[in-house]
């Protein structure tokens, strides 16, 4: 498959010409339906495809981003990985698959590179099948090539999938070995520097679940984070999850990186403080362009639908 490449910008006299007139176009077409909906015209509906489609295209295409600012919600877990003192544990859950993986991935990323910027040490953990395959490919693509003297069994370590659902859950907070006699490799836990003084979850410093369905974020704060003694948990989750996870802020949860909004917000929060990832791919930030702009849109047609339905309804009292 050939990589999608965006569109190169040219500027001239400091404008990125591509970007001016998507926006331009948008926006005169917005407008030219305004007057439509102050005059009670109908709008045929393939209108309103067109304008979505050229919203969320523009964007993808010419590569429109908008900044973001880390909310508090978002910005406690990435406080917590600022504060905790060097060489912290941070077990990094990734319970989620291939379909989710465009959401969630990206809070995966940003949060590795942050721990490991901070020095702190990883312990790679997943509760789905298909997290295992995501997890070994995230290593392999942003240690080796960003943290090049990070070292596998000292720095980080992937302990890989276990099956069980819960039930791992409910013997690792006690005692990891007994469930993870070894890590993906096959090297005892006990020979892994990583785990030196590492009994239980109950030893690490933080929880990261990353994902959106069962097993899944939400088991990880109610049997691990709940437990006695249980490390705080943060956790990343699809935008549909979020919600469900909402009742559990402040006191069961660090914070909640929602959605791919969640991503973006992270990203911008780590660029901002640590501008050496300035030339790492931010996905969060670059899916917000077409969010963004395709909700700027709808929210328009709302505003114009309700302009020409009052301005109508006054035209046929005029009538009678």
């Amino acid at each position: 498959m050939i990589p999608f490449e965006p569109i190169r910008l040219f500027a001239f006299g400091g404008f990125n010409v591509p970007i001016v007139i998507s926006l331009l176009i948008i926006g005169g077409g917005m407008l030219w339906l305004l007057i439509r909906s102050l005059k009670a015209k109908e709008v045929d509906r393939r209108i309103v495809f067109v304008f979505i489609f050229a919203a969320v295209s523009a964007p993808l295409l010419f590569e429109i981003t908008f900044d973001e600012t880390a909310t508090p919600i978002v910005k406690g877990v990435f406080e917590k990985i600022e504060n905790m003192p060097e060489r912290s544990r941070i077990v990094i859950a990734f319970d989620f698959d291939p379909a989710m993986a465009p959401e969630v991935q990206p809070m995966a990323n940003a949060v590795i590179r942050h721990a490991l910027a901070k020095n702190h040490r990883l312990i790679f953990i997943s509760l789905w099948a298909t997290g295992q395959a995501l997890m070994d490919k995230t290593i392999s693509e942003i240690i080796p090539a960003e943290f090049p003297q990070k070292q596998d069994g000292i720095d980080y370590v992937s302990l890989g999938y276990k099956a069980g659902n819960e039930g791992v859950l409910n013997v690792i907070v006690s005692n990891v070995k007994k469930m993870f006699p070894t890590d993906v490799n096959g090297v005892p836990l006990t020979d892994i520097a990583i785990f030196n003084g590492v009994r239980s979850m109950k030893d690490v410093d933080m929880v990261m679940a990353v994902g959106g369905g069962k097993p899944g974020p939400k088991e990880w704060v109610l049997f691990v984070g709940d437990a006695p003694g249980g490390p705080p948990v943060a956790v990343g989750v699809a935008a549909v999850v979020a919600p469900q996870m909402y009742p559990y802020y402040p006191k069961q949860v660090l914070g909640i990186l929602g959605g791919i909004k969640g991503a973006a917000e992270y990203e911008s929060e780590l660029l901002h403080n640590y501008p050496r990832f300035a030339e790492q791919d931010t996905p969060g930030l670059r899916m917000m362009g077409p969010q963004t702009l395709a909700h700027v849109v709808i929210m328009a047609f709302i505003i114009f639908g309700n302009l020409a339905f009052f301005i109508g309804g006054r035209h046929k009292e005029k009538r009678l």
